[in-house]
């Protein structure tokens, strides 16, 4: 664990002890919570469709079925400055009765990280009651005949081109990375999606690139079979103790830190690498939470806690889950503090580098 994890982590145990969430919740305090005949409002701030909906959707039935009275649960799309909107307006209205939840992505978290004046939002004061990770394999082309990250050091000074859907996006993360590695990679803006990044690698026109999970295994893996593409690394995930771990979808791939090790023959460490795992853990290990209100009740916490702990559990959802959880741990329970606290953190003087960094270098000014 780095040191500045472990700083991380004990900042969070102070913030979910001074918020009063940390410790063992009484199994009786459930049996006040009773939904029966009310309906439970899961805030989306994205439009209909796109993979943050499609998750919720898919949660939904399930939440209904394990919280106490079965109540209905509906999706309400509150989309409007890339999720900016809806989320302000969430913590404006929604009252702490446990009618109304709130799920995000890094997309909304990334301008909470990153400081952006129109975040009205505190994730420091939304109580989190499920996190879902997601991960990604970052990929070269087979003609640098680099087989591994110990080899990385042989394109370091070869100019690499990027497929980016633009500086503030999850395209952050492998443009810090790749910086990090100390890669010259120019990042090419204006992709609509990860699909695009893709087509320009096959194309020849980006020459490394890196595809979410499912992405991956349909498109990518036939490439790597061919002899066209060379995987090298997966971002990884947070465990529940906040360390980086192997993505468990791609467990024979060093991970990114271990892939600097690799190449660089040492961890890395300093307010780069600060900034890199704040939005790794935010864009990915963490993605997408779903959370209750600010002065919610311990009963209604420890009601929903229980409840999505128990829809992960249950068969049906295992058996559905495919492409929309993938093969990764849902972090639930109170064990989920430590994890979202790191995920949703980021050390002043890290985000005050990123800051400049999308200034200095992408005329990107928040």
């Amino acid at each position: 664990m780095t040191e500045f994890t472990r700083r991380q982590l004990l900042a969070a145990g102070s913030a979910a002890a001074a918020l009063g969430l940390a410790g063992v919740r009484p199994a009786f305090s459930q049996a006040s919570v009773d939904f029966a005949g009310k309906t439970v409002e899961w805030w989306m701030p994205f439009s209909e469709g796109g993979g943050s909906d499609v998750w919720a959707r898919f949660f939904a039935p399930y939440l209904s079925k394990y919280l106490p009275g079965n109540p209905n649960v509906v999706v309400r799309n509150v989309p409007g400055g890339g999720s900016i909107t809806g989320s302000n307006e969430f913590v404006a209205r929604a009252r702490p009765d446990g009618l109304a939840i709130l799920g995000t992505s890094g997309s909304t978290q990334f301008p909470f990280l990153l400081g952006d004046p129109r975040v009205r939002y505190d994730y420091a004061k939304l109580i989190p009651v499920l996190v879902s990770p997601t991960g990604g394999v970052c990929y070269l082309p087979a003609k640098f005949e680099v087989k591994s990250p110990a080899e990385l050091g042989k394109i370091k000074d070869q100019d690499l081109v990027y497929g980016s859907q633009g500086a503030t996006s999850l395209d952050l993360v492998p443009m810090l990375a790749f910086r990090l590695l100390g890669l010259k990679v120019r990042h090419v803006f204006g992709m609509q999606g990860r699909g695009d990044g893709r087509l320009a690698f096959e194309r020849g026109e980006a020459t490394i690139d890196y595809q979410t999970s499912s992405a991956y295994l349909t498109n990518v893996t036939p490439l790597v079979e061919a002899g066209t593409a060379v995987p090298m690394f997966s971002w990884g995930i947070l465990d529940a103790q906040g360390n980086v771990a192997r993505d468990p979808t791609f467990p024979d791939l060093p991970h990114f830190v271990e892939a600097y090790e690799m190449m660089h023959g040492k961890k890395p460490s300093g307010v780069e690498y600060d900034a890199y795992l704040a939005f790794f853990g935010s864009g990915f290990a963490a993605q997408k939470p779903c959370m209750l209100p600010e002065g919610t009740s311990n009963d209604i916490v420890a009601t929903y806690r229980k409840a999505f702990a128990d829809a992960v559990a249950d068969p049906e959802l295992q058996k559905a889950k495919g492409d929309v959880l993938g093969d990764y741990t849902q972090a639930v329970g109170n064990d989920i503090e430590q994890l979202y606290k790191v995920a949703t953190t980021i050390k002043p003087e890290a985000r005050d580098w990123v800051r400049n960094f999308l200034d200095t270098e992408y005329q990107v000014k928040l």
